[in-house]
């Protein structure tokens, strides 16, 4: 079935759980499950979601993961199985919106909700746990295919028929796919952080780590990527 730019494929909660790898468990919430009713998304996340690790994961500024559902395809050629819905832990699986074409900043209607992305999402040791691959999130980090995250500037109800609508382009254009080259495979790129840090809206941690890498001042959690621990 062909879809349409922006088009909610899926919208996807769930509440923490125990996963097992390599006889070691941890709690994620990066189980969800499609929800098929309308949901109010606060500033902090959708209702009935929830994070495991409070500390990196959510906030005002991860309130909602979205995913394109546009990159499934390759990673079921790649992984060789099938995958679920919901299979990165996104909030909202989305029809196009890709990296190269969404920015830092930019603002979006959500039903009721106004939204604005703030950074990309950094895979996490969790995602390789859920399906037992050591590496993979190391190979989302390296596709570029890593979805991004959003802070609500407004709250309201969200209907899994809503579409994802541009409101407004950031004007610096600073692409989800530009800041994760220079977050991941350019980390001595002085001039792309410093393009990265003259948008407003980019989320604090990214601010602290950019500004760490320059030889500045920043909270202790710069540098604290997800995907490493």
């Amino acid at each position: 079935m062909e879809r349409t730019w922006g088009e909610i494929v899926s919208l996807n909660v769930g509440l923490p759980k125990l996963l097992e790898c390599d006889g070691q468990e941890v709690m994620s919430g990066i189980c969800k499950n499609r929800v098929d009713a309308p949901l109010y998304l606060s500033k902090e996340q959708l209702e009935g979601d929830a994070q495991a690790d409070r500390k990196y994961h959510g906030g005002p500024d991860k309130a909602i993961c979205v995913y394109s559902y546009d990159h499934y395809p390759y990673w079921e050629q790649t992984l060789e199985r099938s995958i679920p819905e919901a299979a990165f832990g996104e909030n909202v699986t989305v029809a196009g919106l890709l990296e190269d074409e969404v920015c830092i900043g930019d603002i979006f209607q959500l039903g009721e909700a106004v939204v604005q992305v703030t950074q990309p999402r950094q895979p996490c040791h969790k995602l390789a746990k859920r399906y037992g691959i050591k590496d993979l999130a190391i190979q989302v980090q390296n596709t570029g295919y890593t979805g991004f995250y959003f802070r609500v500037l407004q709250e309201g109800v969200v209907a899994p028929s809503d579409k994802l609508v541009r409101k407004e382009q950031h004007p610096m254009g600073i692409s989800v796919a530009f800041a994760n080259q220079i977050m991941h495979h350019e980390k001595q790129n002085q001039e792309g952080m410093k393009q990265l840090l003259s948008v407003d809206a980019l989320s604090t941690s990214w601010k602290n780590t950019m500004t760490k890498r320059l030889g500045g001042e920043s909270t202790p959690t710069a540098e604290r990527l997800e995907g490493t621990k």
